[in-house]
């Protein structure tokens, strides 16, 4: 009796949850995250370095 006690918390809790995660993955689709997967991986490959002597001159 005690465990269906405890399910009548835990499911609408794990629903709740769920839906948030849900929520903010949508935000994340429409605030345009995933809109430029290749640029953050090739910004890493540019060197810095010479555009901040270039800078400093």
């Amino acid at each position: 009796m005690v465990l269906m006690n405890i399910l009548l918390y835990l499911i609408p809790v794990a629903l709740c949850l769920g839906l948030i995660g849900l929520l903010a993955f949508v935000w994340a689709l429409k605030s345009n995250q995933y809109d430029d997967m290749d640029g953050a991986a090739n910004r890493i490959l540019l060197d810095d370095d010479l555009d901040d002597d270039k800078k400093l001159k």
